[in-house]
């Protein structure tokens, strides 16, 4: 069983987010206020695990929780591991069915300029929402059987 620990939001796509700590889950669409929740994307929601970023720590770079773009950042789960299809509840009411695993990077980003690598297009994860609700630091998040 995992934790999140950071709800992140950007206004504008391709920028870090900022942690917020608590947001609400809109079902097929999002994170309220965020710039890339779309009801009409299979990637409303993207989650990434520290321990990718403290990879990148250990690289040298001066990283944290939304510093990758991602909605969520959480810890003690394998994200990278689980197939697309899996179903993940974090909270209470939360419901996110995984439809990718990693992303192409068109134009690499900042991070990657820094040490020629970045963890999101191969460990970060993107999510359709089944059920909304609200979400917040300290949740559980876990593979729903």
């Amino acid at each position: 069983m995992g934790k999140i620990i950071a709800v992140c939001i950007s206004n504008e796509k391709q920028t870090k987010k900022k942690d917020i700590t608590m947001g609400h889950i809109i079902k097929n669409h999002g994170l309220e206020g965020d710039a890339h929740a779309d009801s009409d994307s299979h990637r409303q929601i993207s989650l990434l695990a520290q321990e990718s970023i403290d990879k990148m720590k250990a690289q040298g770079l001066d990283v944290k929780a939304g510093d990758f773009a991602e909605n969520l950042t959480t810890t003690d789960i394998d994200l990278k591991s689980l197939p697309i299809g899996t179903v993940l509840k974090a909270g209470e009411e939360v419901l996110l069915e995984i439809t990718q695993i990693g992303k192409e990077c068109h134009t690499p980003c900042a991070i990657y300029h820094q040490v020629g690598n970045c963890v999101m297009p191969t460990e970060g994860i993107f999510a359709v929402v089944l059920e909304g609700g609200i979400i917040k630091s300290g949740d559980q998040i876990l593979i729903k059987d």
